[in-house]
C-alpha cells in the first residue's frame, strides 16, 4: 500500500483522536546493533482495531555499505542496487505507524532500529505502545517448542513463510497476532487502553525526499513468496525480487 502526499510542514506534529490499530513490523538489517548497523529492509503490515488487514508495505533499503549477514536474510549486494535510502521512505513510513500500536516478533528490536533510522536524518520518535507477538506466545501459546517466530508458527499451525523476508515475517506475525488474542486465555479488548494511547500521541511529519534529481520516482524493491503449507519435504518456492511501484521526490 502506498500513502499519498504527506501535508503539513516538515517536522511539525499531528494530533489523532480515533484509534487507528496497529502496525505489524519487521526488519533485516546489517547486523545486531542498531547504532552501529543498518535497516536493509523493511515492511509494515496494517491492522484496525480489530485486527481487520489494511494495507501493506515493504522495500529493501540501500544502507549506504555491506549488507551484512546474507546467509541470515539472503540480502545480496547487487539486490540493493537502485533501493531507496531509508531518508527516501521515511515520511511514508512515519505516516503508515502514526496513530497506531506497534507490534513485532521481539518488538523491542525492530523498534530500536527504526528508531535509530529515525534519529539518524532528525526525526525523534514519540513513546509509541509496543505489542510483542513473542510475550503473546509465552502467555498463550503454551505448545511451542521455543519461543522464537518460526516455533511459534509452527505450533500455531500458520503453515510456511518465506522467513527472514521482512514482508513474509511481518505478515505471519500479523496472523499470530489474531491467534494469541483469540485465545480463551488472552483476556478480551486487553489492547483498547494501548490503542487510544497511540492515537492520542503527537506523531511527527516529514515532508518528501530530496534526495533524488527533481522528480526522479524512488523505486521501492519487494521480496515476495508464495505462502504454504507445503506438505512435508517439499520444496519451498524462491524468494522473489519485484520492483512494487515507485514514489515520487519532491521538486
Amino acid at each position: 500500500m502506498l500513502p499519498g502526499p504527506v501535508p503539513g510542514a516538515p517536522g511539525a506534529p499531528e494530533f489523532r483522536t480515533a484509534p487507528r490499530g496497529f502496525a505489524v513490523v519487521d526488519v533485516e538489517a546489517t547486523g545486531r546493533s542498531p547504532w552501529r548497523h543498518r535497516v536493509v529492509e523493511v515492511a509494515v503490515v496494517l491492522l484496525d482495531e480489530r485486527l481487520r488487514p489494511e494495507g501493506e508495505f515493504a522495500t529493501l533499503l540501500d544502507p549506504l555499505g555491506p549488507v551484512g549477514p546474507t546467509h541470515v536474510h539472503r540480502i545480496r549486494q547487487c539486490d540493493v542496487e537502485g533501493a531507496p535510502r531509508f531518508r527516501e521512505i521515511a515520511p511514508w513510513l512515519l505516516e503508515l505507524l502514526a496513530g497506531r500500536v506497534l507490534v513485532g516478533h521481539h518488538v523491542s528490536c525492530d523498534h530500536a532500529f527504526l528508531d535509530r533510522e529515525f534519529a539518524r536524518i532528525g526525526v525523534p520518535l514519540p513513546p509509541v505502545p509496543l505489542l510483542c507477538t513473542m510475550r503473546l506466545a509465552r502467555a498463550h501459546l503454551p505448545e511451542a517448542r521455543s519461543h522464537g517466530l518460526a516455533a511459534c508458527v509452527e505450533a500455531a499451525d500458520l503453515g510456511w513463510y518465506p522467513a527472514h523476508t521482512a514482508l513474509g515475517d511481518a505478515r505471519v506475525t500479523a496472523e499470530l497476532l489474531r491467534y494469541c488474542l483469540d485465545a480463551p486465555s488472552c483476556p478480551p479488548d486487553d489492547w483498547t487502553g494501548p490503542l487510544r494511547e497511540a492515537a492520542r500521541l503527537p506523531w511527527p511529519r516529514l515532508g518528501r525526499a530530496r534526495s533524488r534529481p527533481s522528480g526522479a520516482a524512488v523505486p521501492l524493491l519487494r521480496r515476495e513468496a508464495s505462502y504454504g503449507p507445503w506438505l512435508p519435504d517439499s520444496q519451498a518456492p524462491e524468494v522473489v525480487l519485484t520492483q512494487a511501484g515507485a514514489m515520487r521526490s519532491m521538486a
